[in-house]
């Protein structure tokens, strides 16, 4: 058994919940832990199997629960001081409780925590050693979420715990008929209505309506439009054009955006997670998000006018893969003792 003191994170999703277990230097211990979350059914219920995935991490690696010092939990919803602002995918009784606290009184151990962006972004930057500087990132998912994380690794959660909230800022992009896109909590024209699966749905069906995609095997499958756009990305590995088109317009308006957050930030550093990060065709979705913030960032947030013109800002995928946030809260529980 590695020392006696260790730490816990807890990443709760909407359908599961990932762990992972440091030691008292920050290393992983093992491997990480999946359970169900249950969060449709009560944050007790989600307490629940957060005791069971402490549990079997300490069980898997020949730890006793005592020896666990600290733990760090991210929520995905919106949170201010530990309690929930935003329903999201989670029961209702989750909004307006002080989750941070009522976990900590159950374990008897001290918690830390924040949302899922910044829990992922705080991840990354501990997953890179050799990076001391900012790190912006992004995440296009069923939604589209975000973090900043400082040089010197303090990550940015605003006055109020609600920094980052990406996905609800305004692009000017609109759709054919004028229109700007809605999304649910995040008002017209927002980032989210084109960067994510549920923008992606819209677009799709769209897309499917036109005649010229009549005869697209998509339009002929008798299955929901959810269940469509959840094999786009297998079409877009095949190189199918009107997948091709979706992704590639989706890539552009993202690094249109990071155009406008290097602005505000000037990170040097943006890094992409999310289920793109897997694809066969990342490399091409990267450089189209690169055209795109090259469109829209005033020029020396690209290159230095200063011979040797060096680049500054770069382009990473995530490569904390499923675990990245429950490594971000487990490093930031370290913090409380």
């Amino acid at each position: 058994m590695e020392g006696s003191v260790h730490f816990v994170g807890l990443d709760i999703g909407g359908t599961t919940v990932k762990a992972a277990l440091l030691n008292e230097s920050g290393r992983q211990i093992g491997v990480g832990v999946e359970v169900r979350s249950h969060g449709s059914d009560g944050y007790k219920a989600t307490f629940k199997q957060l005791r069971a995935a402490i549990n079997q991490l300490c069980s898997d690696n020949s730890i006793e629960s005592s020896n666990i010092t600290a733990v760090g939990i991210d929520v995905p919803a919106p949170s201010s001081d530990g309690v929930i602002w935003g329903q999201a995918n989670l029961n209702e009784d989750w909004v307006g409780t002080n989750i941070r606290d009522e976990f900590s009184k159950e374990i008897h151990r001290p918690c830390y925590m924040t949302n899922d962006g910044n829990a992922a972004a705080y991840g990354e930057w501990i997953l890179r050693p050799g990076h001391d500087g900012p790190l912006l990132f992004v995440a296009p998912g069923t939604g589209l979420g975000g973090g900043f994380v400082l040089g010197k690794g303090q990550l940015y959660e605003g006055c109020n715990g609600l920094a980052m909230e990406i996905g609800a800022i305004s692009v000017p992009f609109r759709e054919e008929d004028g229109s700007l896109p809605e999304c649910a909590g995040k008002g017209p024209g927002s980032l989210e209505a084109w960067v994510s699966l549920v923008a992606l749905r819209r677009r799709l069906k769209i897309e499917l309506d036109k005649s010229e995609n009549f005869s697209h095997p998509l339009a002929q499958e008798q299955i929901s439009i959810k269940e469509k756009a959840f094999q786009l990305r297998d079409y877009c590995e095949k190189e199918d054009p009107l997948a091709r088109s979706l992704f590639q317009r989706q890539a552009h308006i993202l690094g249109w955006a990071m155009g406008d957050q290097a602005s505000e930030l000037d990170p040097g550093l943006i890094v992409i997670g999310g289920g793109l990060a897997e694809t066969g065709f990342r490399d091409w979705y990267l450089e189209n998000v690169r055209l795109g913030f090259e469109e829209r960032a005033p020029s020396f947030y690209v290159n230095s006018p200063i011979p040797p013109h060096g680049v500054t800002t770069r382009f990473d995928w995530a490569v904390g893969g499923d675990y990245a946030a429950a490594i971000g809260v487990a490093h930031k529980a370290m913090e409380l003792v």
